[in-house]
């Protein structure tokens, strides 16, 4: 009777002779007596020994006897070395560590489950070969971390601790940056959302999340935010948050000190990946490429990425167009400038804050609502202006009126009240649609130069104190009730057309920053 399977099951077969009345079981080492030589060669053949696919991680196995020595085990390596070269064998061969034989599998000890995937796809073959050759009873490979499995064997070499040069350290968090301490107001309530769920951890739902804004927007918050939580709901997890500034010095370290199987392996271990203003990566191209790899290898595992940036990832200049592709397949939010809400939202909280070091200090009236509207630019400068205006107080002995604000804070309100001048909202419009400043201003009246020209005007007059008969004059001596025209039709436009109401969008940020 002959059994036989698939892909690592074994096969038997228990055949009667008639000679000597015995049972004989395969694997033969020769043709046998009385068994003819066909039926030897396609056993042979359906029994050969095949590497599996798969990498086992932490495996509790009976342990047996595997009949291999330390030495045996380093003579075959060194066989396997004039194979794969020196490089290769350093790299991959070297660390490996032979556990046991059991129930027809060798078991080896790896590092990594990166090392021993790739070990297992790259050199399975030439490694079961050579342990089959050693040990008839070989059909099969498997590998375990070492960490993992050292329990179980007394053959595995236990691994060096790494030095500091060899593990992965988050970037400092600011234990300010919580979402406790995040205002929540409708510019920032998306990209709010969606760090939350990032945050409650579990499998990644949108990935990656991509977080851009403008300056003192509230991305670092965010970031630091998302990563305090993970840290606090599971403690044992893997999350790594650095700036890509510090990803490329990484990269390059690496590359310097001939380590880069090293960096893979360590970044490919972690389970949360967070990049920080991912836009100073772009115009490197090693460093992209490393990272596209990264990328591509955490989210084939189902690990969390979550990346941030100055703007969105199809407006960053010398960005590949594959990284690009890969940034837009998840979520991107927009964390969009201010608003007074907003900003008196974060002046109240930050005065609580406050109390706690100045309990004696009087805070008048209208004070936080002038703030508010005055500085406008974004969080940090309102930070800013209020932390300097409470230690400003507490040193001449006085409440924090009228008067001592604008005293105090002089530089910063007259910074503020730079307005947007209508050159430069020209200058901006002209390069976002790619036309000349003079076809903007000038008398022609094709569409794709009164569109922008359209645009322009409404820009002037929401963004500037300037007059509608000013702004006609500005715009090659037209008249009010032109600017009026274009300001309507563009109301009008923007509400039903999304692509009138991205470029506003973007033109009005761009201007802002």
């Amino acid at each position: 009777m002959m059994a036989a399977t698939e892909w690592g099951r074994s096969y038997s077969m228990s055949i009667s002779a008639p000679k000597h009345g015995a049972d004989f079981r395969y694997p033969f080492m020769g043709v046998g007596i009385g068994y003819p030589a066909w039926l030897v060669n396609s056993l042979k053949k359906i029994t050969r020994p095949k590497v599996v696919g798969q990498f086992l991680v932490g495996t509790k196995m009976v342990e047996g006897h595997s009949g291999m020595t330390d030495a045996g085990w380093q003579a075959l390596k060194a066989d396997i070395r004039g194979s794969v070269g020196d490089n290769n064998y350093k790299a991959w061969i070297d660390p490996l560590h032979f556990a046991r034989i059991e129930d027809e599998v060798a078991v080896i000890t790896t590092k990594t489950a990166f090392s021993g995937n790739y070990v297992a796809k790259t050199y399975g073959d030439i490694l079961l070969t050579r342990l089959a050759k050693i040990n008839p009873r070989v059909r099969r490979l498997k590998f375990e971390v070492a960490s993992k499995c050292a329990s179980t064997s007394e053959h595995v070499t236990p691994n060096p601790k790494p030095d500091a040069s060899e593990t992965l350290v988050s970037a400092p968090l600011d234990a300010r940056f919580t979402f406790d301490t995040f205002v929540v107001g409708k510019p920032n309530a998306l990209a709010h959302a969606a760090a939350r769920r990032v945050a409650e951890g579990g499998p990644a739902t949108f990935n990656p999340l991509f977080l851009y804004g403008g300056v003192g927007l509230g991305k670092t918050h965010l970031m630091h935010a998302i990563s305090w939580e993970l840290r606090a709901r599971q403690p044992n997890l893997n999350v790594l948050y650095l700036s890509a500034e510090q990803f490329m010095y990484r990269f390059v370290q690496a590359l310097r000190d001939r380590k880069m199987m090293d960096f893979k392996e360590l970044f490919r271990a972690v389970d949360v990946l967070m990049v920080d203003d991912v836009q100073f990566i772009a115009g490197k191209e090693s460093t992209q490429e490393e990272f596209f790899h990264t990328f591509n290898a955490l989210v084939e595992q189902n690990k969390q990425i979550i990346i941030s940036a100055d703007r969105a990832p199809d407006e960053i200049k010398d960005l590949e167009n594959r990284i690009r592709s890969r940034l837009q397949c998840g979520l991107v939010v927009d964390l969009h400038p201010t608003d007074y809400e907003l900003r008196l939202g974060v002046l109240q909280s930050k005065v609580q804050a406050q109390r706690a070091l100045y309990p004696d200090l009087e805070v008048q009236a209208g004070i936080l609502e002038f703030l508010a509207h005055r500085i406008s630019s974004n969080v940090r400068v309102l930070e800013g202006a209020l932390n300097r205006l409470f230690a400003f107080a507490s040193l001449v002995g006085k409440p924090i009126g009228m008067e001592l604000t604008q005293d105090c804070l002089a530089d910063v309100l007259r910074s503020s009240q730079q307005k947007i001048s209508i050159e430069e909202i020209q200058r901006k419009v002209a390069d976002h649609y790619n036309i000349r400043i003079s076809d903007l201003v000038g008398p022609r009246r094709l569409r794709s130069l009164a569109r922008p020209r359209q645009v322009a005007m409404w820009l002037c007059k929401s963004m500037t104190s300037r007059s509608l008969p000013e702004i006609g004059r500005r715009f090659g001596g037209r008249d009010h009730t032109t600017v009026m025209h274009g300001v309507r039709r563009i109301d009008e436009l923007r509400k039903q057309d999304a692509l009138i109401a991205e470029d506003l969008e973007m033109l009005r940020r761009a201007l802002e920053s």
